[in-house]
């Protein structure tokens, strides 16, 4: 594959730099996992390392995620309560961590992963917020130095009897914890502070001998293959098997493509699905094989991987090496790590997945959305990850349809369904001015902006030829919902980077009443951008020329 000096140079040090974030994040969640701290070690660099190299994400930074931890941690708790130990289970879990990987492979090679665009935003905002609540959850009682129940509603029972058995040396490494990772990157952004709180407070633990729970032994040098465990495997019953593996597939897949798309937004990309699907399935086969916990595209280490200076492949496989390194080397060290601290750091993660920009807008963005997202949240931290995705699509295109109707019903009086609609509407746009046709790009909407649409938006938005100004045309889009929303915004903050004016003509009253509830209008277009007709806004640009030619 052929490199320049600079992206090898950027690939090492944004490599190294999500690797420096991984460890941490790694031991937390093969703790959490309940197959040990070592397991996430294994599945991040695996994974790491093949999904990088087979994927079709350049830039993005594979492993333990906390959506997969959360449905690998029941998993795993399942089949300990059916066969009676971690040891008697491992069988069946290595068969659904494998089969999960496979079903991955099938989704790219069946060219499911393109369908990812078709997500929308209330469910996508509705699912991270309730993973980042079960994370949180789940740390409550590792907070005050107890061992979590496995489920939900076991952590709510439980509180009473908790706050009788509190370990103070438990809650006050956490509160550490969390407290440098806040507070450090105001200090230097030059060392991920989760490193940094989890090196120092284990050097105050281990010198002080405080009386908290620690990580313990870890394996030392390279992991074994597992597959003999699969000897163990009751099929009388493979439902058993091949759902949780679905399940874990769908989730697997929802979040690295998730990632992509960031990765896109951010490196001005295009990534490929389907091979993103085979490269993420192909490195947890081989995660289970070694007996790791499966991952996926992870959004923090990606981000930190890109802003690092990191543009290919290569990146996520010098993240993997260091974190092998550490495997090899420092295990006598990491067993000393208090499981409080872990707590902290995976209460923070918790805590950053949350999507506060959607909870902040739920009193204004269209009501369908909101409720979406709520049900969803509520699904995804009381019922099941997959169900409440289901639930959530299948209600998105309800309402979506339900609004539709409406709108062609009351539209249709009016002549907005016909004529209007024609193609010869455009007609407006013959004999433009030179500098009109030279300078400002006309871009038409025809229909309303949804979910179903803002992938394609943001790929026309990002092949814009090179001009000043951008008239966006919304005469023709009745409606607009949360995900168009926050497609016109990402558009018009990127558009604004770049120097490029947009300016918004013929906009209807619902797609202007939800860019005004969540101040796009005026902050980021101002009023005076806003033209009731095309012909005003471009004799305001003519004028505008005409102005600045004279001076």
């Amino acid at each position: 594959m052929p490199m320049n000096t600079s992206s090898l140079r950027g690939d090492f040090f944004g490599g190294l730099t999500a690797g420096v974030v991984a460890l941490p994040l790694a031991l937390a969640f093969g703790l959490q996992s309940g197959m040990g701290a070592v397991a996430g070690l294994y599945g991040a660099i695996a994974i790491g390392i093949i999904a990088a190299w087979y994927g079709g994400t350049p830039t993005q930074i594979s492993g333990p995620t906390g959506p997969m931890t959360v449905v690998s941690a029941v998993i795993i708790a399942s089949a300990i309560e059916m066969h009676g130990s971690l040891e008697t289970a491992m069988g069946s879990i290595i068969a659904i961590f494998l089969l999960a990987g496979v079903f991955q492979i099938l989704l790219g090679v069946f060219k499911i992963g393109q369908y990812i665009r078709y997500m929308p935003y209330p469910v996508v905002s509705g699912f991270m917020s309730g993973i980042g609540v079960i994370i949180i959850l789940l740390q409550v009682f590792p907070f005050f130095g107890q061992t979590s129940p496995k489920n939900i509603p076991s952590i709510f029972t439980g509180l009473p009897p908790l706050l009788e058995q509190i370990n103070f040396m438990s809650v006050a490494l956490a509160s550490a914890t969390i407290t440098i990772i806040y507070l450090f990157p105001k200090l230097t952004k030059a060392v991920p502070s989760a490193l940094v709180a989890l090196i120092i407070l284990t050097i105050v633990s281990a010198m002080m001998e405080l009386d908290v729970s620690v990580i313990g032994d870890i394996p030392k040098g390279l992991p074994e293959l597992k597959l003999n465990t699969l000897s163990s495997i009751d099929l009388t019953q493979p439902m058993l098997i091949i759902i949780p593996a679905i399940t874990l597939a769908a989730l697997g897949a929802i979040d690295s493509l998730l990632t992509s798309i960031v990765a896109d937004n951010m490196t001005k990309t295009q990534h490929k699905s389907n091979k993103e699907l085979i490269g993420q399935g192909l490195g947890n086969i081989v995660v289970a094989a070694i007996g790791g916990i499966p991952g996926a595209g992870a959004t923090m280490r990606t981000v930190v991987n890109i802003n690092s200076g990191g543009r290919t492949r290569l990146s996520g496989v010098i993240h993997s090496i260091a974190l092998l390194i550490v495997l090899l080397g420092a295990g006598a060290y990491a067993k000393l790590i208090p499981l409080p601290v872990l707590a902290g750091i995976l209460i923070t993660v918790g805590i950053g997945i949350i999507d506060y920009k959607g909870i902040k807008h739920i009193a204004h963005v269209p009501r369908t959305d909101s409720v979406i997202m709520m049900v969803v949240l509520g699904l995804t931290v009381f019922v099941d990850l997959l169900q409440a995705v289901a639930v959530g699509m299948v209600l998105a295109s309800i309402l979506f349809m339900k609004k539709m109707s409406d709108i062609t019903s009351s539209k249709s009086t009016s002549g907005y369904v016909g004529d209007f609609v024609k193609e010869e509407a455009w007609a407006d746009e013959a004999n433009l001015s030179e500098f009109i046709q030279k300078q400002v790009y006309i871009k038409h909407f025809d229909g309303p902006i949804f979910f179903g649409f803002t992938t394609k938006f943001q790929e026309m938005h990002r092949a814009l030829p090179d001009v000043k100004v951008i008239i966006m045309r919304m005469a023709r889009v009745p409606y607009i919902d949360q995900s168009g929303i926050y497609a016109i915004e990402d558009a018009v903050l990127d558009l604004n980077a770049k120097g490029i004016t947009v300016l918004i003509s013929e906009i209807q009253d619902q797609p202007k009443d939800m860019l005004k509830n969540i101040s796009l209008i005026p902050n980021l277009i101002p009023e005076k951008h806003l033209f009731s007709d095309f012909w005003t806004c471009l004799n305001t640009l003519e004028n505008s020329n005409n102005a600045n030619s004279n001076e």
